[in-house]
């Protein structure tokens, strides 16, 4: 009993002190918020900042928020202070106005290095301003957009003949499925001049929608990496191991597309004048070798996959 009394003697004094200390950097913490010029907002919690007041639809959250302390609000989630907009007056001016300051994008800690390296997680930077030129230029421009117009027309046509066939034999439709599988093969035409799945392999497609799915909720589920930066090594809710498993099933995909391409060429099989072959003759110049490397095209094709 001695020892037991003599160890909760020597904790009191340690328990205080932290508790102290824990209180001092929560309102050393507040000073230094009030201070920043940051617009109002709701005042933080230790540790958890204002995460407790998001709720399971944080949309609706943040404007009730906003209702309080205005459209332009300052909240911290966790370690990470963040200004919310939700005004078109202030959009407009944080869009219009001040977009080149304000265009970096935070990246989700689960993306890992796989989708890092596109346009829309690129800083504004050298190499994000080439690629923007790049693809406005080369990929996006209305003389190729329009020259794959037969391709848009060709793939709503397999559509409504599917569904209409569907229709005739009493069959059910699953319009998700279908759908997805048709804006699936549009941008695998017009990347890989492939389709990469069938209207009638329902196994195929419901494979590829279940791992862009799979990406989509992981990269929309709430991360503590994320909010917390310090704990990202770690990868407590192991969301970065999970999404490199599904990137990787997408990138054996991509990679046996784009080695297939590079040996036809080696062989001197006519060019199919496709996205493919544009962005690896980018990649063949000398301006270029820097600019679209393995894992840049890996991230622009996976980027594309999720927007299907």
């Amino acid at each position: 009993h001695k020892e037991a009394m003599v160890t909760v003697v020597v904790l009191v004094p340690w328990l205080a002190w932290l508790v102290v200390s824990l209180l001092s950097f929560y309102l050393l913490n507040l000073l230094a918020h009030a201070r920043s010029g940051l617009p109002p907002g709701p005042r933080p919690l230790p540790l958890i900042g204002s995460l407790h007041l998001l709720g399971d639809k944080p949309h609706r959250s943040l404007a009730r928020l906003a209702k309080i302390h205005g459209p332009l609000m300052s909240i911290r989630l966790g370690a990470v202070t963040t200004v919310v907009v939700s005004s078109p007056a202030m959009a407009r001016e944080f869009l219009q106005k001040h977009d080149s300051v304000l265009a970096t994008r935070s990246v989700p800690d689960a993306t890992g290095k796989h989708a890092a390296g596109s346009v829309p997680w690129l800083p504004p930077a050298p190499k994000w301003r080439a690629l923007r030129k790049m693809m406005a230029t080369e990929l996006f421009a209305p003389h190729r957009l329009d020259a794959l117009h037969h391709l848009r027309s060709d793939k709503v046509r397999e559509l409504t003949d599917h569904v209409a066939r569907l229709a005739r034999e009493g069959t059910a439709v699953n319009i998700g499925r279908v759908a997805f599988t048709t804006s699936l093969n549009l941008i695998s035409r017009t990347i890989f001049s492939i389709d990469l799945t069938s209207l009638d392999d329902m196994s195929s497609s419901k494979e590829f929608q279940e791992v862009i799915t799979a990406i989509m909720e992981g990269l929309g589920t709430p991360n503590l990496s994320d909010f917390f930066p310090v704990l990202a090594p770690a990868d407590l809710q192991g969301m970065r191991r999970r999404l490199a498993r599904l990137f990787a099933r997408l990138h054996a995909v991509f990679d046996a597309e784009v080695d297939q391409r590079l040996h036809g060429r080696d062989a001197g099989q006519p060019r199919k004048n496709d996205f493919l072959d544009v962005l690896l003759d980018v990649a063949a110049r000398e301006d270029g070798k820097d600019l679209l490397d393995r894992e840049t095209l890996r991230s622009h094709f996976t980027v594309n996959a999720q927007l299907s």
